[in-house]
């Protein structure tokens, strides 16, 4: 159901921290004319942390107005609490997306059968299908790829997103899960070489600044053409790491507004990118849009 590019949107701020509503429908807008073929809403780079309830849900409305099917759109669910997760499952299942987004709890460390009945219980609420998250550097826990496979027999249970930038680890999720289960990218870094090896797309961080070469680049690597992807991955590897030189979504925040594309606005605790990184950031962007030469990638 999910594959190619799926866009982890950033949610658009003002100075005070307001959503920008302008800027929310022109990137929508943008990636649908792009080939984004999945919208993110609430996710990590969307600053899911500090959304209200309220918030997420007019995003998602806004989101499945402008989107009118196509495009997938998914929407963050996951809390550090069951109970939270599975209220907010409930409610933004009722709102006609296509599937939640579910991370792994943070904080908690739970074990490996708390993670699979915490999904359980979510699973059972949702009544659209379910993405798994997993991202131990934010999270602090593992989802390991045996607690995947049990999950994905479990219905609704339809894909991961899986961030440990590891093709070994995809390659274990791919083998573990049936034909029915997809194996979503987290890492756009890896993210090419891991469709390669049997991944079915990225939910990525890139796409945000560059969604048309995500989209080609994912498209190329589905179909298996190494070649091209290596062209089309080249120029983005600067920008892959430039855009976590500080947490995710403190850089692509900061470019995004240096290209005019949204305000530079950012909610506490997170802050504006620190000024001695803004020459890299900038200029692995450039790079990516060809505006320097790809030898300049790795002093940038």
């Amino acid at each position: 159901m999910f594959s190619g590019s799926l866009v982890a949107i950033v949610t658009p701020m003002h100075a005070d921290g307001g959503i920008d509503w302008p800027a929310w429908d022109r990137l929508l807008a943008w990636h649908l004319e792009a080939g984004t073929s999945g919208i993110v809403v609430g996710g990590t780079t969307g600053e899911s942390a500090t959304l209200s309830d309220s918030e997420l849900m007019a995003l998602v409305e806004s989101a499945r107005a402008r989107l009118n099917g196509r495009a997938a759109l998914l929407a963050g669910a996951g809390t550090s609490s069951t109970a939270t997760t599975i209220e907010r499952a409930r409610l933004l299942s009722a709102t006609g997306i296509d599937g939640l987004l579910v991370v792994t709890p943070a904080y908690n460390k739970p074990t490996q059968e708390g993670l699979y009945r915490h999904f359980e219980a979510v699973a059972a609420t949702a009544t659209v299908p379910v993405v798994l998250y997993n991202v131990p550097s934010r999270t602090a826990v593992d989802l390991l790829p045996a607690t995947v496979a049990r999950l994905a027999k479990l219905s609704g249970v339809v894909a991961v997103k899986e961030a440990v930038a590891s093709i070994e680890r995809v390659r274990e999720l791919v083998g573990l899960t049936g034909a029915q289960f997809a194996v979503l990218s987290g890492d756009d870094a890896s993210a090419g070489q891991a469709m390669l090896n049997g991944a079915r797309g990225v939910i990525s961080v890139t796409a945000n600044v560059m969604p048309r070469a995500m989209a080609e680049l994912s498209a190329a690597a589905i179909r298996g053409d190494k070649v091209a992807v290596e062209r089309l991955d080249a120029p983005l590897r600067a920008l892959h790491e430039a855009l976590f030189l500080e947490p995710n979504p403190i850089p692509l925040k900061w470019a995004m507004s240096d290209q005019g594309l949204i305000e530079r606005g950012i909610r506490l605790p997170l802050t504006e990118l620190s000024e001695p990184l803004r020459p890299r950031v900038r200029a692995a962007l450039d790079i990516a849009r060809g505006r320097l030469p790809l030898a300049q990638a790795k002093s940038a």
